[in-house]
């Protein structure tokens, strides 16, 4: 018994040490604060401000989708841009295989408008909550989000 508290206290110090010591720093930054492998020369060398993509619009879109536009043009396109798609030197653009439904789930667009989310892909600043959204439109922002990558061919199987 006691050999298997000595195991567990090793197993703990390691991951202590892992979290503390050994976690990666931030991916290499290139243009506009994104990371190196979301910048391609079309990116590189927009100035601030700059749309970061051209998002195809899909034709047609659910209703649900539709609300998520109105709800995304009043809260997110300061940061997020036109379409999702990206403000350089503001915020990322949504709609990149980066935040295809398999790396970043639904869930995970509502816990950043709600909580807030520390800089980890880009070096755009941290993404404060935001305020006066409610769980519907967060959902239907997340649906409008997604339907735009679907059109872009991400998170299509």
């Amino acid at each position: 018994m006691r050999f298997a508290g000595l195991g567990f206290g090793l197993i703990v110090l390691a991951a202590a040490g892992w979290w503390l010591f050994g976690t990666p720093g931030p991916a290499p930054q290139g243009a506009g604060g994104l990371p190196e492998e979301m910048v391609s020369a079309r990116v590189s060398g927009l100035a601030d401000g700059a749309p970061m993509v051209v998002p195809v619009v899909p034709e047609t879109m659910s209703d649900e989708a539709r609300m998520g536009a109105r709800a995304f043009e009043a809260k997110c396109v300061a940061c997020h841009g036109e379409n999702a798609a990206g403000v350089m030197g503001s915020g990322p653009s949504l709609v990149h295989k980066i935040y295809e439904p398999s790396h970043h789930a639904d869930y995970a667009f509502e816990m950043a408008v709600r909580n807030g989310v520390r800089a980890h892909h880009w070096r755009f600043g941290d993404m404060a909550p935001v305020a006066g959204l409610t769980g519907a439109d967060i959902r239907a922002i997340t649906a409008y989000v997604r339907e735009l990558q679907r059109a872009n061919g991400i998170g299509v199987n």
